[in-house]
């Protein structure tokens, strides 16, 4: 008879127990990676073709021979190689939130980067708002970690401060550099008329326009978060992370704006 208390003392031991919270973290980091994104739906169908194909070839393995090679030696090896073409995108965007371990020790924390920080908030905020007010269509990403040189690079390179007056006679429409998005470093307008990549997730019933794919693509691609005004609508969208929470208001925009931004009690509530 098998030793129970051995066997429960393994089972209990601290390396198993932190085996298991290393293993559930890592499942729900990946799930957290995935959440929201066409990545659900495409492992959902990976996983239903690998269950197919091991019960096939489990079943099939001593009568079919042929079906059982092609199971085992062609389609194991073809999804192994499609896993990594398929979730791209996701896996991208893994490698990336790990490389953003310096976020904490390159983060400045001086009052000066605070003020700076709310400054564009509120400049984001309330021009939005008044673009709503206007119906004149809008997309505003804000820069954080991950550097969109590459982007801005594409447009027109302003390196301009900040203000709700420049922001508006951007967008207003007709004027040279209304099309677009327009990047915010800190605060300052890095670049106006930037041409930003579609994003591919149009599953669902809601049928995106080409400012709010636009940008969910560069909040899939990087860290940056993304404001867009509807001009149909007048909607103000936040993208952040391939997901959009839309139909804000200028202050349920600038609580948002604060809290990804991290931007510090105290100079909220000025």
């Amino acid at each position: 008879m098998p030793d129970l208390t051995r066997i429960w003392g393994r089972l209990v031991s601290p390396l198993a127990i932190l085996d298991i919270i290393i293993v559930a973290l890592l499942f729900f980091w990946l799930l957290g990676i995935i959440r929201g994104t066409r990545a659900v739906q495409l492992l959902r169908g990976v996983g239903i073709v690998l269950a197919v194909a091991l019960l096939l070839s489990s079943a099939v393995e001593e009568r079919l021979t042929t079906l059982s090679w092609l199971l085992n030696n062609v389609i194991s090896p073809a999804l192994i190689v499609a896993i990594p073409v398929l979730f791209q995108p996701e896996l991208r965007r893994a490698l990336e939130s790990l490389g953003r371990t310096g976020e904490l020790l390159n983060r400045p924390f001086s009052s000066s980067n605070r003020s700076e920080l709310w400054e564009t908030v509120n400049v984001v905020s309330r021009s939005a708002h008044q673009l709503s007010q206007q119906g004149i269509g809008a997309l505003i990403v804000i820069e954080r970690d991950t550097q969109l040189q590459e982007f801005a690079d594409r447009g027109v390179i302003l390196d301009a401060r900040l203000a709700v007056p420049l922001l508006l006679n951007i967008f207003y429409p007709n004027s040279p550099l209304h099309d677009m998005a327009v990047i915010v470093r800190n605060n300052r307008i890095l670049a106006a008329n930037v041409v930003l990549p579609l994003s591919e997730d149009v599953i669902g019933q809601r049928r995106y326009g080409t400012r709010h794919r636009a940008a969910k693509g560069i909040s899939e691609q990087s860290d940056a978060i993304a404001v867009v005004v509807s001009e149909e609508t007048g909607a103000i969208s936040l993208v952040n992370d391939g997901r959009m929470v839309s139909y804000l208001n200028e202050h349920r925009l600038r609580n948002m704006l604060a809290g990804l931004l991290r931007v510090p009690q105290m100079e909220e509530r000025k």
